[in-house]
């Protein structure tokens, strides 16, 4: 269900992890607690678990048949209206069924009939609609989702921005998170990359920010700040919360994000979510889930 990606997603000090694969990265290493075994003794992913991950609940993919803890899994609710809906954040009431699989991977699965087949074994009835555009409405979810975290971070103080204030606590070591706008310019990311490896004794690795599927403007409008190019995290916390939201919609994108324009970009945030479509700009260097954050230090 989660292959590893490039480098990472989600972060803390320390080396950087493998390389990825499909957008998805592994986070920590820490395998499950006995306690977290799934039906069957199956465990969740190693490989995809962080510490704190152990007492989270396990859910089953209903698609892929995978466990997985819930941050990691989105939530499909059934309305009341026979609707099927994407609850992200897992509070709506009623019954609800988790999936795992990507954007490509759900489109097909609806295509050949296997979602609904599922979701009637999940709901224990058929008495429901799924809409054609349900995976650009959860991607557009997840997007929102993850751009909110960022906003929230950034209200309480934990979001570091500009150049030089990331640069001086990631060369002092301080710097659990790094992450480049879409359309940041290349030498500048090296820059804080390379304050970054210094900062953790970690020179000549692979260790580098994220570059997110997310313009500067878009980056702006989530955080309430001007001109967003770099953004940078120092409390472990938040940046655990902002690596889990991220993930979950960098796997779900996969590695070639849905392109739009850059003028349904500009209106950031709130354009996704009145037409359901994400607000990602296709820069180079954006939509790889290349590197994204330092996995190897364990979140406290």
């Amino acid at each position: 269900m989660r292959n590893p990606p490039d480098e990472t997603l989600g972060a803390t000090d320390g080396l950087p992890s493998s390389p990825p694969a499909s957008g998805r990265e592994p986070k920590g290493g820490r395998p499950a607690s006995a306690k977290n075994k799934g039906a069957g003794g199956r465990e969740p992913n190693p490989s995809r678990m962080r510490e704190g991950d152990e007492d989270a609940p396990i859910r089953k993919c209903i698609l892929s048949g995978e466990r997985d803890v819930r941050p990691h899994l989105v939530r499909l609710a059934l309305a009341p209206d026979g609707q099927i809906h994407p609850d992200v954040r897992a509070k709506a009431p009623g019954r609800g069924a988790w999936i795992g699989v990507t954007r490509i991977e759900l489109e097909a699965a609806i295509k050949k009939g296997k979602l609904k087949g599922a979701l009637a074994r999940a709901f224990k009835t058929g008495e429901f609609t799924i809409a054609p555009e349900l995976p650009a409405v959860i991607e557009a979810a997840l997007e929102r989702n993850a751009l909110d975290r960022l906003g929230l971070e950034s209200r309480s103080g934990t979001v570091l921005i500009g150049s030089d204030r990331i640069e001086q606590n990631a060369r002092q070591g301080k710097l659990k998170a790094l992450y480049h706008a879409s359309d940041a310019a290349e030498d500048g990311n090296r820059k804080l990359d390379q304050a970054w490896r210094i900062g953790n004794d970690v020179e000549g690795s692979g260790l580098r920010g994220l570059a997110l599927p997310a313009s500067r403007t878009i980056l702006a409008l989530a955080l309430g700040r001007e001109n967003v190019v770099h953004i940078g995290l120092t409390d472990r916390a938040a940046a655990k919360r902002v690596s889990e939201a991220l993930d979950r919609w960098l796997h779900f994108i996969g590695p070639e994000p849905s392109p739009v324009s850059c003028e349904t970009a500009s209106q950031g945030a709130s354009a996704s979510q009145q037409n359901g479509t994400s607000p990602i700009t296709g820069a180079s260097g954006s939509t790889g889930h290349s590197p994204a954050v330092d996995m190897t230090e364990e979140f406290e």
